[in-house]
C-alpha cells in the first residue's frame, strides 16, 4: 500500500564544504520566497547567527530555516561544513528527505563535501546538486560535474541517486538556472528543482505519535529545547508524553512549550504532525531519544554519535595576573560553564581532573575545543588550558590512535618539501595528482603528528598551500615519532614591563612575542629560541642612566615586529610542560611551573626517574 504524502512540505538539508557559499543562497532563497519586506534590513549571511560563524566564514551549529514557496513549506537545515563538527551532521541526516549538496564551480569537490555527502548518501537521500559561484572567471562547470559524478560512484550511491539534478547558481547575485545556456534573474529553477526531486514526507498523522530529539538548544527562561522530526502521528502543546530513553528506560513527562519555524525565527503553535520539524519545551531528553504516546511506546533507533578523538586539560587560571581581566574565574563558575555545554554539545565529554581545579575536556577535533575556548574567552571567563593530545583506545586488544585523512593543494614548487615534512611524521601518501601549476596530495596521518603542522605548513608552502583534514579511523599507534615543537622558548625571569632595552637585547636569540609596554611575569613565555633548548632571559631590564652616552645610537636601532599568535597557533605551540592562560583581553603562554629554580629540579628529578628505570 502507497502511503499518503504531505505535499506541502519538503525537509532538506544544505551540504556544502566551508566558503562554498551555502548561507549566502539561504539568505537569498529567504529574501525571494518574499519572508523579508522590501525595505527591511537583513544582516549578510543571515544564518551565521554565531559572531565566530560571521568571522571565520564557517557553519559550525545546525540551524533550521523554513521558506515559504508557492503554499509549500521547505525547511532547510543548514549543516556545519568541517569534520570537528560531523556529529551534528549525521543527526540532521535523519530530519530530511534530500540533501543540497552545493559545489563551487571552480574549486570543485572538497574533502569536507565527500565526509558530509557519504553520510547522506548512506542515509539513502535523494540529492540535488547547485553549482554555485558560476559569476567566478575561472568557472569550470562542466569538469565540476563530471567530478561530482565520479565522487558519487567512489562514495557507492544507488541508481536512483546517480541520476541527480544540476542546478547552476550565482548566490551572490540571487540566479539560478538548469541550463547554461537559457540565464534566469531569479533562483525558480533551484526551487522548481527542490519541489520535483526531493520526496514529500508521508503522510501518517493518524498513526501514534514518534518524535526523535536530533538537535538541543537551551533557553535561560524554558530551559534546554529539544529539536527534531515527527516521524509519525500529532504533537501537542501541553500533551503528556512517554520519554523512551538510550539506556532503555521509560520516563513520563509533559511537553510545555511546543514551536515551528518561519523563516529564521521559532513561533509557538498548539500542533504538529508527522514530516513537521519542531521544537519542544520542558522536557529533559538527550540526542536520539524517542517521544511517544503513553502506553504505545516504539522508539526509534538511537542516532550514533561520533565519540572525541582529542582531549586537554582546562584549569582554574593561577599565574600572577589572575582575575585581572575575567568576569568569571572560580572553578565553580567553570564547571558550571562546562556542564551547560554539555546541555547542547553532544560530541563533547568532561570529567574532573586530578584536582577540584581541573578538568578533562574532550572534543572532535583542534577546531571544535578552540572554537569552545573562544567562546568562553568572549563571554568574560578566564581559565589556562594544557597541550591538546589524542585519546588512545584498546581495539581487540591492540593500543589504537586517531588517523586523519589529509587533502593537501600546493603549487608544483613546493610538493617535495611538503612530502618530505609529512613523511617525518609517519605520514603515509595515498594519492597524488596534477592540476595545472598545482599538485593535490592525499596522506593518511596520525592525529597527533598534525597538531601543530599548519604553522609548518604555511612556512614551508609560503602561505600559498590549502591543507583540510578530517578524522578517519582509528589504528595501531605508530612508534618512532615523538612530536612536539623543534625550537625552545624564551621564558621571561623577572615580573614587571617589558622594555625596548630588554627585547633588543635578546632579538639575536630568536622572535620575539611581545610588544614594549606589555605587562609580564616570571615564567612567561615571550619569545621563541633559535635553539632546541629554554633559555631564560631578562626582557624587563631598563637601561642604565650613566652619563657616557652617543646622542644617536638609541634612536637608530630599531626593532622586529613582535609575532602575534591566535588561539589555535598557541595551542599548536604549547608543549606538555605549558599553559595557554586564555582571558578576554590576552593570550599567553607561560610554563606550568612559574620559578627558574624549581623548574630546574623538577627537570633533573625527571633525569633521574628515566636513568633509573
Amino acid at each position: 500500500m502507497r502511503l499518503k504524502k504531505r505535499n506541502e512540505i519538503r525537509n532538506i538539508a544544505i551540504i556544502a564544504h566551508v566558503d562554498h557559499g551555502k548561507t549566502t543562497l539561504v539568505d537569498k532563497m529567504l529574501h525571494q520566497s518574499g519572508l523579508f519586506r522590501d525595505n527591511e534590513h537583513v544582516e549578510e549571511r543571515a544564518m551565521d547567527s554565531n559572531d565566530i560563524e560571521k568571522e571565520r566564514g564557517i557553519t559550525i551549529l545546525s540551524k533550521n530555516t523554513a521558506v515559504n514557496y508557492q503554499g509549500t513549506t521547505l525547511n532547510i537545515l543548514d549543516t556545519p561544513g568541517h569534520a570537528d563538527f560531523g556529529g551534528e551532521v549525521e543527526r540532521i541526516m535523519r530530519m530530511v528527505d534530500g540533501v543540497l549538496l552545493i559545489v563551487d564551480a571552480y574549486e570543485g569537490c572538497m574533502p569536507q563535501t565527500r565526509f558530509v555527502l557519504k553520510k547522506a548518501l548512506d542515509t539513502g537521500l535523494t540529492p540535488v546538486v547547485v553549482i554555485n559561484k558560476m559569476d567566478r572567471p575561472a568557472a569550470r562547470p562542466a569538469e565540476v560535474v563530471d567530478e561530482v559524478l565520479e565522487l558519487f560512484m567512489e562514495l557507492e550511491a544507488d541508481d536512483d541517486q546517480l541520476e541527480f539534478p544540476v542546478v547552476f547558481a550565482s548566490a551572490m547575485n540571487g540566479v539560478a538556472t538548469n541550463d547554461l545556456d537559457v540565464p534566469k534573474d531569479d533562483l525558480k529553477d533551484l526551487f522548481e528543482a527542490i519541489m520535483t526531486h526531493v520526496p514529500a514526507p508521508d503522510d501518517t498523522r493518524d498513526a501514534p505519535l514518534q518524535f526523535q530529539v536530533s538537535l538541543l538548544d537551551y533557553n535561560d527562561y524554558v530551559g534546554r529545547i529539544c529539536i527534531g522530526r515527527v516521524f509519525a502521528g500529532k504533537i501537542r502543546h501541553g500533551q503528556s508524553v512517554s520519554l523512551c530513553q538510550r539506556n532503555g528506560s521509560i520516563a513520563q513527562a509533559k511537553i510545555s512549550k511546543l514551536y515551528g519555524f518561519e523563516g529564521l525565527k521559532r513561533h509557538e503553535i498548539d500542533e504538529a504532525g508527522a514530516g513537521d520539524l519542531v521544537a519542544i519545551a520542558g522536557i529533559q531528553a538527550n540526542v536520539g531519544e524517542t517521544i511517544c504516546l503513553p502506553g504505545k511506546e516504539d522508539a526509534l533507533p538511537i542516532i550514533k554519535i561520533d565519540e572525541p578523538t582529542l582531549q586537554m586539560t582546562f584549569h582554574v587560571n593561577d599565574s600572577p595576573f589572575a582575575g585581572r581581566d575575567g568576569k568569571y574565574v572560580t572553578a565553580r563558575k567553570i564547571e558550571e560553564r562546562l556542564l551547560k555545554q554539555l546541555e547542547t554539545d553532544v560530541s563533547m565529554r568532561v570529567t574532573q581532573g586530578a584536582t577540584p581545579d581541573e578538568w578533562v575536556v574532550s572534543g572532535r577535533g583542534e577546531l571544535h575545543l578552540s572554537v569552545f575556548i573562544e567562546n568562553l574567552r568572549r563571554e568574560g571567563y578566564e581559565l589556562s588550558v594544557s597541550k591538546p593530545e589524542v585519546i588512545l583506545r584498546e581495539i581487540k586488544g591492540v593500543r589504537s590512535e586517531p588517523f586523519e585523512a589529509v587533502h593537501i593543494e600546493v603549487p608544483d614548487e613546493f610538493t617535495g618539501s611538503v612530502m618530505e615534512s609529512l613523511g617525518s611524521r609517519k605520514g603515509e601518501m595515498v594519492n597524488m595528482s596534477a592540476q595545472g601549476e598545482r599538485t593535490m596530495l592525499e596522506f593518511l596521518i596520525p592525529s597527533r603528528a598534525l597538531i601543530g603542522y599548519r604553522t609548518e605548513f604555511m612556512t614551508l608552502t609560503k602561505g600559498m598551500g590549502i591543507m583540510h583534514h578530517s578524522f578517519k579511523e582509528y589504528r595501531a599507534e605508530v612508534t618512532g615519532y615523538t612530536g612536539g615543537r623543534r625550537r625552545g622558548v624564551l621564558v621571561n625571569k623577572d615580573p614587571g614591563k617589558a622594555t625596548q632595552y630588554g627585547i633588543l637585547g635578546v632579538e639575536d636569540r630568536g622572535v620575539v612575542f611581545v610588544e614594549p609596554g606589555t605587562d609580564l611575569y616570571a615564567g612567561m613565555i615571550v619569545g621563541e629560541h633559535s635553539r632546541e633548548n629554554d633559555l631564560t632571559v631578562n626582557i624587563t631590564k631598563a637601561k642604565q642612566m650613566t652619563n657616557v652616552r652617543s646622542a644617536n645610537k638609541d634612536q637608530t636601532q630599531t626593532m622586529k615586529k613582535a609575532r602575534d599568535m591566535s588561539l589555535e597557533e598557541a595551542l599548536e605551540y604549547m608543549e606538555d610542560d605549558e599553559l595557554c592562560e586564555v582571558t578576554p583581553e590576552a593570550i599567553r603562554l607561560r610554563k606550568k611551573i612559574l620559578m627558574q629554580a624549581e623548574r630546574e629540579r623538577a627537570e633533573k628529578r625527571k633525569k633521574k626517574v628515566v636513568v633509573e628505570e
